[in-house]
């Protein structure tokens, strides 16, 4: 009798223990499944040329257009100093050649061009206005259904981020959703996605009050890389980013790509430069 209830004690332990094993199994399985993205990539870079960058500049945006660098900024309370507005600048001087400001009660962010006009977004104001790409001539305002964060295009849609982890393809004509990406990496959800940036067929994105660039797939919202980018200002700058006018908010935000010379260029909200740089992988 003894021996049988050793035999079935026995039985019943592995029971269990076959049963524990299977649902730890499944539930690793499951997360798998539910996640189902790679670990990205880590990219590297190197700093090909350095240009001067306003320092009151509180930069939201930057896109390339016939040859020329264009940007959008925003104008927080505590920096009088800051304007929004959308310009034209010398890359050589870090001046502006052509501005045109918003009113003092929108919040400038991300600027995007579409064929001939460019794109520019309010923080909260639920609009964008759009601009004649030659004139900077304002022409009309378009609705926004969120946050206006950052703006791309991929030459169909108009590409927006509004701080969560969710990007929405906007159509150029009538501003309506068409289409409404999750960006996620192995660890999950990608939040505080900001300025954007439409570069071969993968959208970047900087993070905002991270040093980083994601690159992410537009087909699933996986990320495929990670740019890290934190040290680029103190290896290439002596400016103290930590006086108290900048309110820890000078973070990396600004890329702009010229396809024609298939060169890159980065910046950060109230950064002294700019910086030219090419990408490699480890």
């Amino acid at each position: 009798m003894k021996s049988l209830c050793y035999i079935l004690g026995f039985v019943l332990l592995t029971t269990v223990f076959a049963c524990n094993n299977a649902e730890q199994s499944s539930t690793n399985s499951n997360t798998t499944i539910a996640n189902g993205v790679a670990v990205p990539k880590d990219l590297a870079y190197k700093v090909v040329k350095v240009f001067p960058h306003d320092t009151n500049s509180y930069t939201q945006g930057l896109v390339f257009f016939d040859g020329q660098l264009y940007e959008g900024t925003g104008s927080p309370e505590y920096l009088p100093a800051s304007k929004s507005f959308i310009s034209k600048f010398d890359l050589a001087t870090g001046k502006p050649t052509q501005q045109v400001f918003l009113n003092a009660a929108d919040f400038g962010e991300g600027i995007a061009v579409y064929k001939d006009k460019f794109y520019q977004l309010t923080w909260k104001s639920n609009k964008g206005y759009v601009y004649d790409a030659k004139t900077l001539k304002r022409l009309a305002e378009f609705p926004l259904k969120t946050e206006g964060w950052g703006i791309t295009s991929d030459s169909t849609n108009l590409i927006v981020s509004d701080g969560s982890s969710n990007l929405y393809f906007l159509n150029p004509d009538n501003f309506s959703t068409q289409r409404i990406l999750s960006v996620s990496d192995n660890n999950g959800p990608i939040n505080n996605l900001n300025e954007l940036e439409f570069i071969d067929g993968y959208i970047y994105a900087n993070r905002w009050e991270h040093n980083y660039i994601y690159k992410i797939d537009p087909s699933n919202g996986h990320v495929l890389g990670i740019l890290n980018m934190e040290g680029i200002l103190a290896a290439n700058s002596s400016e103290n980013l930590q006086q108290p006018k900048y309110q820890n908010d000078a973070v990396l935000n600004g890329i702009a790509y010229d396809p024609a010379t298939r060169k890159l260029y980065v910046t950060g909200k109230l950064w002294p430069q700019l910086y030219e740089i090419e990408i490699t992988t480890k």
